[in-house]
C-alpha cells in the first residue's frame, strides 16, 4: 500500500524542531490545498534507505533530499542516491518556496571536497549531483568551493559524471569561469519560475541574470550539458510557462525539468493551483518541439530525480542516437 509522505507538514514533528524559517515567521498563514490523489509517494525506511543515510552522516554531510523535504527521498535512497548539498546547511537568502534554512552561514569546511568524494565511492555513484545553498556572504560565491568538489570527486571517481546545480552568483564576477573550468559534465540553474513571479517568488535573484548564466556556459565550453528547472502551480499563466522555454531555448539549454510546486509550511508561498498529469505531458510534448535535446516533466519531477538515467539519454541525444 502507498503513503503519502508528508515530513514537512507532521504535526509532532514540527513541535520538536526549533523554528526553521524565523524570518518567515511574520508572514501570514497561507492556505493548504488537499493534495491530489497523483502526488503520492512510499514513506522511506527501506534495509537500503537507511544504509545510505548511514553513510552520509559517518561523513558528516549535507544533503539537499532532507533540508529541502524532496518527496522522492524514499526511492532515490532506496537506490543509494543522494544529492549533496555543499556549503553548508544554511543559506543566505529567502525565497519564499524554499525550505533550506536562512541566516548567516558557518565557515566553509576545508575537508568537505573529500569527504563528498569518499562518500560517492562508498555509495558507489555512477553519477553524482552536486548543489549547493546560496553564500551571498562569500567574495566569489563559492565558486572556488566548487571546483575543489569537483576535482576532488574526479581524483577518488575517475568514471563518475557530475551533476552541478549552482546558485546564481550573483554579483560575483569571475565566479562562473572557475566553476566551468572544472569542467562538470552537466551544468544545472534553476530559474525556478516565470519572472513576473520574482519579485514574491525569488526576491533575492533576477530573472534574466539566471538565464544569461546559462548561456554564458555554454560560450565558455560547449561541450558541457546545460539544464534548467520550473516549478509550477505557482500562480503562473500557461504563456508565461512557454515563453520561459523560449527563453531557454534562446540560451541554448539542453534540458527542461518541470515539476510541481509544494509548499513547505503554511508560511511558505502558496499552492496555487496542483497541475494535473495531462497538462505535464502537455508541457512535455510542447518542450520537446521547441527543441530541448531532455525534457523531463511530470508531477514529481525534481532536478536531481533520476539524473544518472537522464545524463545517459542526453548523451544518447547529442550522438544522435
Amino acid at each position: 500500500m502507498k503513503l503519502v509522505l508528508d515530513l514537512l507538514n507532521n504535526d509532532q514533528r514540527r513541535m520538536t524542531m526549533p523554528v526553521r524559517h524565523p524570518e518567515k515567521q511574520a508572514n501570514s498563514d497561507t492556505p493548504v490545498l488537499r493534495k491530489p490523489e497523483w502526488i503520492r509517494v512510499k514513506a522511506p525506511g527501506s534495509p537500503a534507505y537507511m544504509e545510505t543515510r548511514k553513510i552520509v552522516r559517518e561523513h558528516g554531510l549535507v544533503t539537499v533530499c532532507e533540508e529541502a523535504g524532496c518527496p522522492n527521498i524514499g526511492e532515490c535512497w532506496e537506490k543509494k542516491h543522494a544529492t549533496f548539498m555543499i556549503m553548508g546547511e544554511i543559506c543566505t537568502r529567502a525565497c519564499a518556496f524554499c525550505n533550506v534554512r536562512t541566516g548567516l552561514p558557518q565557515p566553509l569546511d576545508p575537508l568537505e571536497p573529500q569527504h563528498t568524494a569518499e562518500t560517492v565511492r562508498k555509495l558507489g555513484l555512477l553519477h553524482v549531483v552536486i548543489t549547493s545553498v546560496d553564500r551571498d556572504d562569500l567574495d566569489d560565491g563559492g565558486a572556488a568551493h566548487f571546483a575543489a568538489v569537483i576535482h576532488a570527486i574526479r581524483a577518488l571517481n575517475p568514471t563518475t559524471t557530475i551533476e552541478i546545480l549552482t546558485p546564481d552568483f550573483l554579483r560575483k564576477p569571475g565566479a562562473l569561469e572557475v566553476v566551468v573550468a572544472a569542467k562538470p559534465d552537466v551544468f544545472n540553474h534553476n530559474l525556478e519560475t516565470v519572472p513576473g513571479k520574482y519579485p514574491t517568488v525569488r526576491p533575492g535573484a533576477r530573472y534574466f541574470h539566471s538565464l544569461r548564466l546559462l548561456q554564458r556556459v555554454k560560450e565558455l565550453d560547449a561541450s558541457i550539458f546545460t539544464k534548467s528547472g520550473l516549478m509550477v502551480g505557482l500562480g503562473e499563466t500557461r504563456t508565461e510557462i512557454l515563453q520561459v522555454m523560449d527563453d531557454l531555448r534562446v540560451a541554448d539549454v539542453d534540458f527542461l525539468t518541470i515539476g510541481q510546486y509544494l509548499q513547505p509550511t503554511r508560511k511558505h508561498h502558496e499552492v496555487v493551483a496542483f497541475i494535473t498529469p495531462d497538462e505535464f505531458k502537455s508541457y512535455e510534448v510542447i518542450a520537446n518541439a521547441k527543441g530541448f535535446a531532455l525534457v523531463s516533466a511530470s508531477p514529481l519531477t525534481r532536478s536531481s530525480h533520476h539524473a544518472g538515467d537522464d545524463f545517459a539519454r542526453l548523451k544518447r541525444a547529442r550522438a544522435g542516437a
